[in-house]
This record gives structure tokens, C-alpha cells and sequence, in this order.
């Protein structure tokens, strides 16, 4: 249990499945806080604690993994996004509603801060999620801590979802989202900011070696099949004449980022494929001089920030998009791709300019001093 002297932070994110974006996110702010609080406790509520506590051990000195938000999502009668979150608030006020998960519900009630941290789980794609941010009102209207949330993407907004979340954003002491349609949605311009990954203590360093072009190239949450975004990739490299030897392929999450580059070994004989546990555990094959295609957001952000150029890939609708043009309008030097029928020219090299990079990090840096200035023991009620 936890220590009544101690702070205590919860931290709640998508951390374990595992995905590269989630757990550089959760892996940030756990060495920030090992920095800044290295006594506080710090629980990180996660959909698979189990795996996110392997991938973050030793982050943090007093870190521990639970899945308690994530399992009243779950637990929450069928509805839609205000169903689960009203049953969600409703456990943590009783929680007998939820006699499986007392334990965890009574933790959270205890928080000096709970902390929705970055990523884009809060929208119509998994419209259950609402019930994250109910989690943190509920709880901290009954602790007397604060509900904060950084990095956020709130969009596509389920099917009238917008005023319930600006409803529950509003109980929230900060909030920050990471690109102008989430700002809109909330109909709060001042609420933008930047996606967790800036923050300086999620930062990746360049490497002395690294191949001359990387690929980073899922198959989910796509609109197009995997042999099209196969097709474009190959006229891309042959367009630009890459020898195969000088190219890896990385996986942002197992199994997933391996399908199109099945399509591809074959005729790109000599390049590496990189799976994600070696990308985790030996970092992102970054440098200044590369080019880089990447269908997710996360590669797109790190690779940028040391100086290399790329195509942004977009295989859906709306949702990468968004993503990807937040970086691009801060500066990154990305091409958006959203047309697989077209091959463009090769990128220069580039990425964010580097005084961007540090003024990005250091507008991230002041905003966690704003998230965590507040917190401490001296917060802590008897409940």
C-alpha cells in the first residue's frame, strides 16, 4: 500500500500493448518524475500492466502498474461514450458497484494527482475511453487532487460526443491536446499544445550508425489494403535508387508493422528488419542525413527532431492526418502522403530545425513543472 506521507500520482495511459508512441509517452514521464519526484508513489494505469511493467521497469523508483480505469471501461454496461462514463463515475463514488475492483478503486480515490497522459485513446475510434476521463473527475472530486491531461488527441469525436467531453474536460485542472481539431473540439484554443513525446525526459538520441532510409509501415487501422501501401513503397525506393543493403524496416507495434514488410522482403534483399522489442530496447535507428516513410506518428515526431526528412503515409480517413499535420505545422519538414497512386520525389533532408526542437522541449518541460508544481503530501487527505 501506498505510504499517507508520500505523494501520490496516478498516471493513466495506453501503455503495454505494446505500442512505441504509448510507451515512449509513459517511459517520459516516469524518468521526469524519477527526476522531480523520485520519493512520490506513482501507479501508471494501463490496458496490460503486465507487459508495461517489463518494458518500464526501473523508470521510477516507486513505480508500480495497474489496469483499474481500463477494466471499469471495460466492465461498463454497453452504451455509448456518457453510458460509460456515468457508470464509470458512479463505481468510484460506490465502489461496490464494482465489488472486483475496490482494491484499486480505493487507490485511486487517494491520488494527489491524476494524470491522463498523451496518446490518441479518446475518441470515436474507441468510444469507450470516455470513461478515462470520467475516471479522473470521479476521483479526484472525491481526493481533493487534480485531474490533468497533456498531449491529448480527442478526434474523430464519437457521434455527439463533443459537449460530454468538453462537460468533463472542463472539471479538469489543465488540459492540453496536441493538435487544432482536438483544440476545437473543446471550443478552447488556449488548450493547445504539444504531443507528450516532447517532453525532454522522452527524448532519443541519435546514433552514430543508422541506414540511410527507414521504414515504418503498419497494417491497422488502415483504409487501404497492405499490398498498396506495399506497392507505393517499392516505386518510392526504386524511384530513388536505394540500394536494399542501406534500408530497416522497425516495428512500432509486434506482429502488425511485420505484414506489409512480408510483401517487401523479397525484393528488398539485404535490408533489416528491426522488431519492436530490439527498437525498445535499443532505441530508434534515428540520424540527421536519413530518409524516412512512416505511417505512424511516433517515428515521424522522434526522426524529425533529430533532423531527418521523410513521407508521413496516411492510410486513414482522418485520424493520421491530424496527427501527422500537427508535427508538420510545427515545423518538421515532412511531406504528407494521403494519395498511394502517386510516387513523389525523394525528401530532402531535414526533419525540425534544431532551436525548434529546443523550444518545443522547453515549452513541454514548463508544462510538466505545471502539471506536478501544485502536488504534494501536503495535499494528501485522510479518506
Amino acid at each position: 500500500m501506498a505510504d499517507d506521507r508520500r505523494p501520490l500520482y496516478h498516471l493513466v495511459g495506453a501503455a503495454g500493448f505494446p505500442n512505441y508512441g504509448d510507451e515512449l509517452i509513459a517511459a517520459g514521464w516516469l524518468r521526469h518524475l524519477a527526476r522531480t519526484a523520485p520519493e512520490a508513489d506513482v501507479w501508471l494505469d494501463c490496458p496490460s500492466p503486465g507487459t508495461a511493467a517489463t518494458l518500464l521497469d526501473g523508470l521510477h523508483p516507486r513505480v508500480r502498474c495497474t489496469d483499474t480505469v481500463w477494466r471499469l471501461c471495460r466492465a461498463a454496461p454497453e452504451g455509448g461514450p456518457r453510458e460509460t462514463a456515468a457508470w464509470v463515475c458512479g463505481a468510484i463514488a460506490d465502489p461496490g458497484l464494482a465489488p472486483r475492483w475496490v482494491a484499486g478503486v480505493e487507490l485511486l480515490r487517494r491520488a494527489d494527482v491524476v494524470h491522463v497522459i498523451g496518446g490518441g485513446y479518446v475518441n470515436g475510434l474507441w468510444p469507450r475511453h470516455a470513461g478515462v476521463l470520467a475516471a479522473a473527475v470521479a476521483a479526484t472530486e472525491h481526493s481533493g487532487g487534480r485531474a490533468v491531461a497533456t498531449g491529448q488527441g480527442l478526434t474523430p469525436e464519437a457521434d455527439g460526443a463533443g459537449p460530454q467531453l468538453r462537460s468533463l474536460l472542463e472539471r479538469f485542472a489543465l488540459v492540453e491536446v496536441r493538435d487544432e481539431a482536438s483544440a476545437r473540439l473543446l471550443d478552447r484554443p488556449g488548450t493547445l499544445g504539444l504531443d507528450d513525446a516532447f517532453l525532454p525526459a522522452a527524448a532519443v538520441p541519435a546514433v552514430t550508425e543508422a541506414p540511410e532510409v527507414v521504414l515504418c509501415l503498419q497494417s491497422d487501422l488502415s483504409e487501404r489494403p497492405a499490398d498498396a501501401l506495399a506497392t507505393f513503397v517499392l516505386g518510392a525506393l526504386r524511384r530513388w535508387e536505394v540500394d536494399p543493403e542501406q534500408i530497416a524496416v522497425v516495428e512500432g507495434i509486434p506482429g502488425q508493422d511485420r505484414v506489409v514488410y512480408a510483401l517487401l522482403e523479397h525484393d528488398l534483399p539485404g535490408a533489416r528488419f528491426l522488431p519492436f522489442d530490439r527498437v525498445w530496447r535499443g532505441g530508434l535507428p534515428v540520424a540527421a542525413d536519413q530518409t524516412w516513410i512512416s505511417t505512424r506518428f511516433h517515428p515521424h515526431l522522434v526522426a524529425a527532431a533529430v533532423g531527418a526528412g521523410g513521407l508521413a503515409v496516411s492510410l486513414n480517413g482522418d485520424y493520421y492526418p491530424t496527427k501527422h499535420r500537427s508535427l508538420t505545422t510545427l515545423g518538421s519538414g515532412w511531406e504528407l502522403v494521403t494519395d498511394l497512386d502517386t510516387t513523389p520525389d525523394r525528401p530532402a533532408p531535414g526533419g525540425f530545425a534544431r532551436e525548434v526542437v529546443a523550444g518545443l522541449r522547453e515549452r513541454k518541460a514548463a508544462l510538466a513543472d505545471r502539471v506536478y508544481k501544485r502536488a504534494g503530501p501536503e495535499l494528501r487527505r485522510s479518506v
